[in-house]
């Protein structure tokens, strides 16, 4: 691994058909710089929407078991030995893992096809099951999306110093203030065209706090919502569209479904709000809510690990508890009734995520984080928390 040499990494996801991070993996890796750094891609399962996309970039591009059944625990060495020859040809120096779950056998796999180190980002708060302890242990440093996984999951003394507190960026030039906006939403969606405007971009999935979202909007009359994003539960689904009837809500909530222009939405919008209820299950580290703060729209979050790292109340957004509809109403109907306070909060917003949050700085730390594992840079090592 001379100078002259990149070092060969394979950045692993299940697949791109489900998978919610794949857009966050591939705008890290057009932005490796390719002097130092030689990326690949695996998956589980090919045929999903961004296959095309890695394709493009004209880097091995793998469809291979890159984990194994953990059990039965006789056959496991032989397993992985198995699973290892496939990628053994390549040569891979790292392995990044984008899997979600708490799988272990990955690492056991890299190290056996002659990995020297395996990373992996810790996306969400899941952490009970000893699972997650011992892909930890097993991993050579850790991506932690926000400072109370730092806090709570990595302070015992076989994990200290191997996490680094390492959100997402957000590519700032696509997600900024003007960005060209939908054509006239408020019309095409029948809303009044000077009406003020809220939107959650999230999935519909219950641990987004929808409910309370519409509690609150019930509250405030004269703020109108878009809701976007995918219908992951279908009975949740449901629900939520039943609560709007029963609340007499139709003449100001809308289901867009999934939104493929989110900036064209966001530049839309005059307040943006994410109501997460779960405070242990959820991301790590909302992306949707650092790319309405980067367009520059007033955001209203509540009080979660990841979202509380974020933003700084009253200065680039406004916090409120989880569950709460009467807290959430009330910060709605301040930033309804102040336009001053919008454009404050939007202004604090996009100074946030430019000071903290671009791809840029993320994909320089996690170049920094890939020489630490790889003991190339001891100097690195000082960055890990």
């Amino acid at each position: 691994m001379g100078a002259a040499s990149p070092l060969r990494i394979l950045f692993t996801i299940p697949n791109f058909i489900t998978a919610g991070s794949g857009d966050a993996m591939l705008n890290i890796i057009k932005r490796l710089d390719r002097r130092r750094f030689a990326p690949a891609v695996c998956v589980l399962k090919k045929g999903g929407a961004l296959d095309a996309a890695v394709e493009g970039m004209g880097i091995p591009f793998l469809e291979a078991p890159m984990l194994v059944e953990p059990r039965p625990l006789w056959s496991l060495r032989a397993r992985v030995r198995r699973a290892a020859v496939v990628f053994r040809p390549y040569g891979f120096h790292l392995w990044h893992s984008f899997h979600y779950s708490d799988d272990y056998t990955e690492p056991l796999v890299a190290r056996a096809a002659g990995a020297r180190a395996w990373v992996y980002t810790k996306k969400n708060m899941g952490w009970n099951h000893r699972s997650w302890y011992l892909r930890s242990v097993l991993a050579s440093r850790i991506a932690a999306q926000n400072s109370d996984m730092v806090r709570h999951f990595f302070r015992g003394p076989l994990l200290r110093g191997k996490a680094r507190h390492l959100p997402p960026g957000v590519d700032t030039e696509r997600f900024r203030p003007g960005v060209p906006g939908q054509t006239n939403v408020r019309t095409q969606l029948g809303f009044p065209p000077g009406a003020i405007l809220a939107g959650c971009v999230a999935h519909l999935v219950p641990v987004k706090g929808h409910p309370t979202l519409l509690e609150a909007i019930a509250q405030v009359p004269g703020l109108f919502l878009v809701i976007a994003g995918a219908a992951r539960d279908e009975r949740y689904t449901k629900t939520l569209v039943q609560t709007v009837a029963e609340a007499g809500l139709g003449e100001r909530v809308r289901f867009l479904g999934n939104v493929t222009d989110v900036p064209g939405l966001l530049g839309e919008l005059d307040i943006a709000v994410l109501p997460t209820w779960d405070r242990w299950r959820m991301e790590g580290c909302p992306i949707a809510l650092l790319e309405a703060m980067a367009c520059g729209v007033a955001c209203v979050a509540t009080e979660i690990p990841g979202s509380k790292d974020v933003i700084e109340p009253e200065e680039s957004g406004l916090l409120v508890p989880p569950r709460d509809a009467q807290a959430l109403s009330r910060a709605l109907a301040r930033l309804t009734a102040e336009p001053e306070l919008r454009r404050r909060l939007g202004d604090g917003g996009r100074a946030r995520v430019l000071a903290g949050y671009t791809i840029e700085r993320e994909v320089e730390a996690l170049e920094s984080l890939y020489r630490s594992a790889l003991r190339l840079d001891e100097a690195a090592a000082g960055d890990i928390v």
